[in-house]
């Protein structure tokens, strides 16, 4: 886990937090002495209040979700503790609009159920309409372990938030509001996974070789939004874990764990991230999760996924089912009351009704232009030796994959070593399925396009504006032998064309170093494997270059003096394979 933290003073962390809330939603507002995020008062018609809490730490629950047709309070206690019986009283009583009556909603958690229960029994004493849901959605403790403390609640209570909200805009009564609330956490399973533990900020960093540290390889399935351990330890890869997680939530046979009969025809998929997961991997999940779902025969009539309700920087997630049930209040449906408008910045959920229901699966799938023939130039070369030789360039590139990755973790960010290979694998496929016709500009061009599909990036966009003009160099030669003059003349066209789309020349430290002595060399010379070699020395030298150009400017410090340009490696590696030049050959592995 990463003990890093940019405010490392919990008591300002929790403060300055809880202070942002007000600048970034002008409705909202906070009484710092009681950690109260309430909505200012209005004009609006009085409505059900709806106030719910826990410690900090799992933002955007709760503050976050205070807003017009969701919370319209609360009560943050320090980071994982519960705030106090008198905070919440406060809130309580004089936070919130108490004219329609109040309900609250806390997650079942021993010091949360016992402030809120204080503070909901105070209220009532000070006879306040009030009245008090305890959620606890988990599946990840089974009956047996959970005993007389039952369920915890985790992500699944910002969907009773929400909908209980929804339904108190809208004008409806404590008792209906109640109502629905409990039949929403009565219809709820979640679970959690995660591969690791967080760390508090303001506490000691944990022993890394300590039991309750997960090894790398290692997932806690089943944990707890506050480090709480679950129900095992496994080392499985994605779809084992989803799997795993998914038949906790759904198996009727596991009767630990078979708290909810997941039934309805309409079922709700809530994936939320636990702070620490990337967009980019909260989405792959997402995906798996709801093609896993399609076995159980289950496709949910919303998905939301993102950030609802975190464990500080947990690099974990958890999965919600909300199975869909008649609210028995004459309407709204339960699906009507989460598509209803809110105004809080924690809720990520911007689709609207109509779209959902719409169920448009129209696609574009127009391919024009990307299969077109590319007429024959007559500009002939074996399509044998050219096929042979080429084979052997890409082979080198991918051999040298490790080295150019190394090189460009001291001066980038790592990934040139891993395009080039991509690349050069997808061409080498492209060769062995498909056999070259002898003209240089077909075979060429079908080659152009394999690059321009497998290849990103900076690169990328260099080798297919390189390669185009390639094709379109060789077509201005054709007809007749694709002799090395003709290439070397073709390169050297193409070379200009690329120089109107880059300011990158030889001595700015890119993959140009590489190439533009390999193009020089070959029209002077005709040798290939001379060519070759100058483009290993020019690819050699940019070690002492200081960069001009691309990433390396950036990074800063002096590693672009240990190591070679990646790109004009991974260049020269390849003009080397097309000469035949063997790795173990003398100079090869002289950096």
């Amino acid at each position: 886990m990463s003990a890093k933290h940019f405010i490392n003073d919990p008591t300002l962390l929790v403060n300055s937090a809880l202070q942002s809330l007000t600048l970034t939603n002008p409705l909202v507002a906070l009484d710092a002495d009681n950690k109260i995020i309430y909505r200012r008062p209005s004009h609006e018609p009085s409505q059900v209040s709806i106030i719910s809490g826990g410690g900090s730490g799992h933002e955007p629950s709760f503050g976050a979700f205070v807003g017009a047709g969701l919370l319209s309070g609360a009560v943050a206690g320090t980071i994982f503790a519960s705030p106090s019986a008198e905070q919440i009283r406060k809130a309580i009583t004089s936070r919130v609009d108490t004219d329609k009556g109040v309900l609250v909603t806390v997650m079942n958690y021993t010091g949360d159920v016992l402030n809120f229960g204080m503070a909901v029994e105070k209220a009532k004493a000070a006879d306040l309409k009030v009245e008090m849901v305890v959620v606890g959605d988990d599946v990840g403790v089974g009956r047996e372990k959970g005993g007389k403390v039952g369920r915890r609640g985790i992500a699944g209570t910002v969907l009773v938030h929400k909908i209980a909200g929804a339904l108190a805009a809208q004008g409806r009564s404590l008792e209906e509001v109640y109502k629905v609330a409990k039949l929403t956490a009565a219809n709820l399973v979640s679970v959690g996974a995660s591969l690791e533990h967080v760390h508090v900020p303001g506490r000691a960093a944990p022993d890394p070789n300590s039991a309750e540290s997960l090894q790398a390889d290692e997932v806690e399935i089943g944990m707890g939004i506050h480090n709480e351990a679950g129900s095992g330890r496994a080392k499985v890869e994605l779809p084992e874990l989803v799997g795993t997680m998914l038949s906790q939530l759904l198996d009727q046979n596991d009767k630990d764990r078979a708290f909810l009969n997941v039934n309805s025809n309409e079922v709700v998929l809530l994936v939320n991230n636990l702070g620490g997961v990337s967009v980019l991997e909260l989405g792959g999940i997402t995906a798996e999760v709801a093609k896993q779902l399609g076995a159980w025969g289950i496709q949910p009539v919303r998905i939301l996924s993102g950030t609802y309700m975190t464990s500080l920087n947990g690099l974990g997630f958890s999965i919600s089912l909300l199975n869909v049930v008649n609210t028995d209040i004459g309407g709204p449906s339960m699906i009507e009351l989460l598509d209803y408008p809110c105004e809080a910045t924690g809720w990520s959920s911007p689709i609207a009704k109509t779209t959902w229901e719409a169920k448009n699966t129209a696609t574009r799938e127009d391919t024009t232009g990307s299969d077109q023939s590319v007429k024959p130039s007559g500009l002939k070369t074996d399509a044998s030796a050219f096929s042979s030789t080429l084979t052997s360039g890409l082979q080198a590139v991918i051999a040298a994959e490790p080295e150019v990755t190394r090189y460009d973790t001291v001066v980038g960010d790592g990934d040139c070593g891993i395009g080039l290979k991509r690349g050069a694998e997808a061409v080498l496929k492209h060769l062995k399925e498909s056999s070259m016709t002898g003209d240089v500009v077909v075979d060429v061009a079908h080659i152009v396009t394999v690059v321009e599909k497998e290849m990103d990036g900076t690169s990328g966009a260099l080798f297919a504006i390189f390669l185009n003009a390639l094709v379109h160099s060789l077509r201005v030669l054709a007809p007749g032998d694709a002799t090395s003059q003709v290439w070397a003349g073709a390169l050297k066209q193409s070379c200009d064309a690329l120089s109107r789309y880059t300011p990158a020349r030889p001595g700015d430290r890119t993959l140009v170093d590489a190439l533009y002595p390999f193009v020089e060399v070959l029209k002077k010379t005709g040798d290939l494997k001379k060519a070759a070699e100058a483009s290993k020395k020019a690819a050699e030298d940019t070690k002492v270059m200081a960069p001009s150009l691309g990433r390396a400017v950036y990074v800063g410090g002096t590693g672009f003096e240990k190591v070679p340009d990646p790109g004009a490696w991974g260049l020269a590696s390849f003009f080397l394979g097309l000469a035949g030049i063997k790795p173990d050959e003398e100079g090869w592995e002289a950096i």
